[in-house]
């Protein structure tokens, strides 16, 4: 053990007569603890939270969307054969996106139809295999062979239909007929919900098979976009750009992180309003450090007059008290980053916090990552550090005789 590290031991256990030193260095500690928990916590609740939208938008939508500037394409088989032949693609699908009215017996409403290829469009509904889509999306022979639809579970409540109901969707497209213009309509029975956790999705999407989809807005063997689904989600960008170099005028491309990227800046832009807000109680706990180790710079003001008389150097007195500091900071940043992640860890196994139903979650979303965990604790250790400088900087030019002869 060092000389330094054993009279900055020493310096930590006050005695009776520097009992208020003792407490301020217990509420530094306290208040790193408090801080450095609060800050865990937090930092992983925004993070779950992220994670929770990136899941559940990315079970809607697919990662990559190709699209057209004249709108609805056709022709479009040999582009999905050619981007089948990229590696790191899992799956391509044609999808049309249309506006429509749904009437039903009790109510009338709008909605986004999405027309979809079941054998691929898996991806795009949650909790459906292909075949279960297959089949969903197929004629329905117990109603007179209707095509089915799939609707999202908020929707369906609006208009107050269920499993097996009729209904009926009008296009904004029209035709003309002997009694002038007609809005194109096609009868559908409900085969399915959804239930995304997204109530911008669940209460206006609807989705069909692609052909009737085509029908309903008049625009036969076109599509909208190609939805592609990656291996890599986070490399989403450089996957864009080896696709983007295989397409010429007049297609375009946007990702996920294109379509959100208003909802994930603002997460961001939180998780780091979050972080700088709640670093202020370390903040706050590292000035009771500072004001401890002036007290007690101040109290020993003989005993550092001795040191320096038998021959300590100014880089010795002032390694005592940062070596002081430092273990009053470290012992907080462990408490608190311990406390911080078993209180993630409780939150997360046991859902004991449930959240009102105005809360896209039922629970607190806990994703607890390391690389946050890491910048927290070393966050901590910086501020007591600078704390520990003017302190120790004072103690190091103390002159020992005006110290022995006022102390």
């Amino acid at each position: 053990m060092t000389i330094e590290l054993f009279i900055a031991r020493k310096y930590l256990k006050a005695k009776r007569k520097e009992g208020f030193i003792s407490l301020i260095t217990f509420l530094s500690v306290a208040g790193v603890t408090l801080g450095v928990m609060a800050l865990v916590v937090v930092i992983a609740v925004m993070s779950g939270a992220e994670t929770e939208f990136r899941k559940r938008i990315l079970g809607l939508e697919p990662h990559i969307l190709i699209m057209n500037y004249q709108g609805t394409f056709d022709n479009y088989q040999g582009l999905l054969d050619k981007l089948k032949t990229s590696p790191h693609i899992i799956d391509t699908s044609p999808i049309l996106f249309g506006q429509a009215m749904i009437r039903t017996g009790r109510s009338f409403s709008g909605v986004m139809v999405r027309g979809i290829s079941p054998e691929h469009g898996a991806s795009l509904i949650k909790g459906y295999s292909a075949a279960r889509l297959e089949k969903a999306l197929g004629p329905d022979k117990t109603n007179g062979n209707l095509p089915g639809i799939i609707l999202g579970k908020e929707l369906a409540n609006s208009v107050g239909v269920i499993e097996g109901d009729k209904l009926i969707l009008m296009s904004s497209k029209s035709f003309i007929s002997p009694i002038g213009q007609i809005p194109s309509m096609k009868r559908f029975v409900v085969r399915g919900t959804f239930s995304s956790g997204m109530s911008e999705y669940d209460g206006m999407l609807a989705y069909t098979r692609l052909d009737q989809a085509q029908g309903l807005v008049s625009s036969k063997d076109r599509i909208s976009a190609i939805g592609i689904w990656v291996d890599e989600v986070f490399k989403v960008k450089s996957i864009r750009e080896q696709v983007l170099n295989s397409l010429e005028y007049p297609f375009y491309i946007r990702d996920w992180m294109d379509i959100n990227h208003s909802l994930f800046s603002a997460l961001k832009l939180e998780k780091t309003a979050m972080f700088i807000i709640l670093t202020l109680i370390i903040l706050v706990a590292a000035f009771n450090i500072a004001s401890a180790l002036i007290m007690m710079v101040m109290d020993k003001t003989k005993e550092i007059a001795v040191l320096k008389a038998m021959g300590a150097t100014r880089d010795i007195i002032r390694r005592i008290f940062m070596i002081k500091g430092m273990i009053i900071g470290f012992l907080g940043t462990s408490l608190g980053t311990g406390a911080g992640v078993l209180i993630c860890f409780l939150l997360k196994r046991y859902d004991f916090i449930r959240l009102p139903q105005a809360y896209p979650f039922s629970t607190l979303p806990v994703e607890l990552e390391v690389p946050d965990v890491v910048v927290i604790a070393l966050s901590s250790l910086v501020i007591c550090f600078l704390s520990t400088l003017y302190p120790s900087h004072k103690a190091s030019k103390m002159d020992p005789v005006e110290a022995i002869r006022y102390g």
